[in-house]
């Protein structure tokens, strides 16, 4: 099997960081680096989750309808969740 060099730049402080937890499990950067690439690729996929905090647009417009309705004095206000769903089911 050939070998081949892959080079990024990290914040040096994370890298000091990085290497002393390596150290501390036993391995060095580059075996870690070399499990996070084979999880990758016998996975398919990152072996973390990748989420944006920030709402995309029909989550932002859920939000704005709430803030909206709390507004409202017309709007129907219920004491619990079964008041909620016993108001559902009667539609």
């Amino acid at each position: 099997m050939s070998q081949a060099t892959i080079s990024f730049r990290i914040d040096s402080e994370d890298k000091k960081r990085f290497e002393k937890f390596c150290d501390d499990t036993g391995m060095n950067v580059s075996v870690a680096i070399n499990m996070f690439i084979k999880a990758v690729l016998r996975d398919s996929r990152l072996p973390f989750a990748v989420e944006s905090r920030i709402p995309n647009e029909t989550t932002v417009a859920a939000i704005r309808e709430g803030e909206e309705m709390l507004k409202d004095p017309k709007t129907r206000r219920f004491k619990s969740v079964d008041e909620l769903f016993e108001e559902l089911e009667t539609e």
